[in-house]
């Protein structure tokens, strides 16, 4: 089947961190233009004023759009989300900023909703200035669950040596292990299993569960959620037919190297997955949510308010979560044919 030529969804994230750094460079090379059109939700104010900043790049053709069904190929698209009084004040997290972000998020994922574009990559934001403006979520994962009616989704950071999930995500530490239960490792399972199969051409894939405690809970005498949950949802997993390994400590099994030997690895919390996930794989990685109807993926970094305006920002990870998105997104579309195609012929017989 031929493969379409994506139309891409950027959001500028905070204002005032790093994300238009990121997405200048990442779209600085004229030939990455040829294989998707990228259409970036911000302010071409912002837009010029980083672009200033960002050296040893040629010049970057900008085509200020009032929506993203005028987008044109081969051009960086921009839909102008911000009022013209809007100004950057790099490494400040403000209000205005802050409410910058939501303002753009939700231009995009309308556009989303709408099919005007395909996939959506989102830049980096301030949560806590976010809320503090109105936003009322904890992060993107949980904003798009809503937005888009999924029953669950779980957070994937990706690369190609490491795919890491998390029960848990951004919630309190405190208050992990309450959230921990047989039917939510079973549910993070389900999705990954789904996910990895349909979003990444891994068939019947083999996937590691961590332990909570150290050691895993050392047979009870440092806690015994490993025995009494984790134990028993890798064994119902199995049942249900998902290769599902575990529960491993943490520490050996990163220490070790052993997260090689499986195609996913599923972590009990937020810090438990993306510290080890950063130490391996930060330059590249990118955050992709499972289990949403439409394809979302991000750069694996913050705001870095500490580096904005400074010309001092990778790329990279930005660049791999934009291709990363249309991998998927034209993964999807094959493994859905597939399936469509194996149905007719069952009919058939």
């Amino acid at each position: 089947m031929s493969l379409p030529k994506l139309v891409v969804g950027i959001t500028q994230g905070d204002s005032n961190g790093i994300g238009y750094e990121v997405i200048i460079k990442a779209l600085a090379d004229e030939r990455s233009l040829e294989g998707f059109t990228p259409v970036i939700y911000g302010s071409s104010k912002l837009m010029g004023f980083y672009r200033k900043t960002v050296h040893n790049i040629g010049p970057m053709d900008i085509n200020v759009i009032s929506s993203a069904a005028d987008a044109r190929q081969r051009k960086v698209n921009l839909v102008n989300c911000l009022p013209d009084n809007i100004y950057a004040e790099p490494g400040q997290s403000t209000p205005d900023s802050a409410k910058a972000a939501i303002t753009c998020l939700k231009a995009a994922v309308q556009d989303l909703k709408d099919g005007q574009i395909d996939v959506l990559v989102t830049g980096p934001i301030n949560k806590r200035a976010m809320n503090d403006e109105g936003f009322c979520n904890t992060g993107h994962t949980e904003y798009l669950q809503k937005e888009f009616g999924a029953d669950d989704v779980t957070m994937i950071m990706v690369s190609d040596r490491i795919k890491i999930g998390v029960v848990t995500g951004h919630i309190p530490l405190r208050d992990v292990p309450r959230s921990i239960t047989q039917e939510s490792i079973l549910g993070k399972l389900r999705i990954m299993k789904a996910s990895l199969e349909r979003d990444f051409g891994i068939l019947d894939p083999k996937i590691a569960v961590l332990g909570l405690n150290p050691h895993c809970g050392d047979g009870g005498l440092l806690g015994d959620e490993e025995q009494n949950i984790i134990l028993p949802a890798v064994q119902q997993a199995v049942k249900e037919g998902i290769q599902a390994f575990g529960p491993y400590s943490p520490d050996g099994f990163f220490g070790l190297g052993n997260y090689s030997r499986f195609d996913a690895t599923l972590a009990m919390y937020h810090d438990q997955g993306l510290a080890p996930f950063k130490a391996l794989a930060f330059a590249d990685g990118v955050n992709f949510t499972a289990g949403l109807p439409v394809v979302r993926t991000s750069p694996d970094h913050g705001t870095a308010y500490e580096m904005a305006g400074r010309d001092e920002a990778d790329p990279r990870s930005m660049m791999q979560a934009i291709y990363t998105a249309i991998d998927i997104f034209r993964r999807r579309l094959q493994y859905d044919t597939l399936m469509e195609s194996k149905a007719n012929q069952q009919k058939g017989q």
